[in-house]
């Protein structure tokens, strides 16, 4: 974290999950960003470090961060092995000149991820960075029924060198984001922001809709002097057939962070 910067507001290729690379840069490029997360899926040109500097270079957007395929729906993206997944997005994120990527925590049964992760990660380099997301239990009904991540409490958290806060993954876990930002302090360098329903899954709604007062959090962002990225991460599904319509709520949606961080909107 840069305690001498102002935060940057950035939106998640994930956000319009299914467009083409080209037509998400173009969609958050006009709704203002401050830069782009790549999320690596099964797109070719989200791993194409050539394509994603020309569109970097003719949007004006940055990249902020390269988000490893650690999702379940990516979990052949460049194998089945984590740590290689983490070599191949460094080198992805050192072409694009991206500081951040982001992983997720082991499952159970990755015990030799986890070992790496205790044993080598402290000792990475700093850019680009590697940081640890946050994860929830997997709840039926709103009963939690089990964990399949090993590192999920805030000790474990605690354990990284840095962190990436997901707000819709803390209120799947009952946890508040102003408390998990304050007891991680300089560990927290990236923030996936979205609201969440409150109905025990993970819903990533916009940031003005749900259960969770995330003004409150980015208030409090702005009060301890984050300097990383906030990078809105929400669920358009229902909204992919309409650009006019995505254009609209990412544009409230950034308009909504920058005025509570304190920052021009």
């Amino acid at each position: 974290m840069n305690d001498t910067s102002d935060p940057a507001i950035v939106c998640s290729t994930i956000s319009v999950f299914s467009k083409p690379i080209d037509a998400a840069f173009g969609l958050i490029a006009d709704a203002g960003f401050d830069g782009i997360e790549i999320m690596v899926t099964k797109d070719p040109d989200t791993r194409d470090a050539r394509r994603i500097r020309e569109l970097s270079e003719d949007h004006g957007l940055p990249i902020a961060a390269i988000h490893a395929p650690f999702l379940l729906v990516t979990r052949r993206v460049w194998g089945v092995d984590p740590v290689g997944k983490i070599n191949r997005a460094l080198e992805l994120a050192r072409d694009v000149d991206a500081p951040l990527v982001v992983v997720h925590p082991p499952y159970r049964w990755q015990r030799g991820y986890r070992r790496w992760l205790d044993g080598r990660l402290p000792g990475m380099a700093e850019r680009p960075a590697i940081a640890v997301e946050n994860m929830f239990p997997v709840r039926v009904r709103g009963r939690s029924v089990g964990t399949i991540h090993a590192r999920q409490s805030l000790e474990d958290l605690e354990r990284a060198p840095r962190v990436v806060l997901d707000t819709s993954h803390a209120a799947v876990a009952n946890l508040d984001p102003v408390e998990v930002a304050e007891r991680l302090g300089d560990r927290l360098v990236h923030v996936h922001l979205s609201n969440n329903a409150g109905k025990g899954w993970d819903s990533h709604l916009p940031i003005d809709r749900g259960v969770l007062d995330l003004g409150r959090f980015l208030e409090a962002l702005a009060g301890r002097g984050f300097g990383g990225a906030v990078s809105l991460e929400i669920d358009l599904r229902p909204h992919l057939e309409d650009d006019r319509a995505l254009r609209r709520i990412l544009v409230r949606n950034r308009t909504l962070c920058a005025e509570r961080l304190g920052l021009a909107a």
